[in-house]
């Protein structure tokens, strides 16, 4: 009778939750069944981020005006760095806003684990929905940022700056894809690994800014040669910015077939991201 009463009860059931045993079992389904879920978490880091400032959103848009002016100020007429002709100001700003978004989903996502602690001890839900729900709600301030450039790249565009956009423009869906989970992968290798290393927390923050600098944001690839110009290439965020400026500026020194090494790279740091996250997942409330 018992075991007869089990097989009953367990034909009601909607989800068995099982310990995870194998590195690649991602039940990447069950996203998909907690989008409502995932939904409440792009609201509340979209809102709470910016809840008690002043300014609130608008802070999406001064940042990038603010570090633009800097850079313009500092490497466009200090150290007069090249910008291949371009207007310098709309020369930094392309750059600011294709990084910013990659820079936010990487750092945003590196401290899932010790930042969320508190409620994945307490209830079930996949995981991996807190990182995505990251990178949703940081696409949201990609499209603020971006519709910002639009605006100053419209304005120079219009008054007969050498600006001359191209085809390739077509092509920022994949270059957004393309950040979005190359963010998410380092994030949740970082995350992973912060449950153990909690150092490596200060490391992160000043690694994302010196790989700025290895990435041609402030300054055009034309610019770098030898094997300064190797190591940038080796740089997976290379191609993408690269080819935003071709698209939109109409000025690159890369062939967008570059963006297929980015693509290789970014599926490969994912599905290692992912691995390891899904392995630590099952035991880091331990270390945390």
């Amino acid at each position: 009778m018992n075991s007869t009463r089990e097989i009953n009860e367990n034909e009601d059931w909607t989800m068995i939750i099982r310990p995870q045993r194998r590195w690649y079992d991602f039940h990447l389904g069950d996203l998909w069944k907690y989008r409502d879920l995932i939904r409440l978490f792009v609201w509340r880091d979209f809102v709470a981020y910016y809840k008690q400032t002043i300014l609130g959103p608008l802070w999406y848009i001064i940042q990038p005006i603010l570090s633009t002016v800097i850079f313009t100020v500092v490497f466009g007429q200090i150290a007069k760095l090249s910008t291949d002709g371009m207007p310098a100001f709309l020369f930094y700003l392309a750059g600011q806003t294709i990084w910013s978004y990659f820079a936010t989903c990487f750092t945003s996502t590196s401290n899932t684990f010790v930042s969320n602690a508190g409620i994945f001890g307490k209830v079930y839900f996949p995981r991996m929905s807190v990182p995505v729900s990251i990178v949703i709600s940081n696409l949201i301030s990609f499209g603020i940022r971006f519709g910002m450039f639009l605006l100053f790249w419209a304005y120079f565009w219009i008054s007969g700056s050498a600006v001359q956009p191209t085809l390739w423009a077509l092509a920022l869906p994949l270059l957004v894809l393309l950040m979005g989970a190359m963010g998410l992968g380092f994030g949740i290798i970082f995350s992973s690994l912060t449950t153990k290393y909690r150092d490596l927390q200060q490391l992160i923050g000043f690694g994302v800014q010196l790989l700025m600098y290895a990435t041609p944001v402030i300054y055009p690839l034309s610019t770098v040669s030898g094997v300064w110009r190797t190591l940038i290439m080796a740089n997976p965020m290379t191609p993408v910015v690269e080819v935003f400026k071709l698209g939109f500026l109409g000025t690159s020194d890369l062939n967008p077939i570059w963006l297929l090494y980015t693509a290789g790279f970014t599926l490969i740091t994912l599905f290692i991201g992912l691995a390891l996250f899904n392995r630590v997942e099952a035991s880091f409330m331990d270390t945390v």
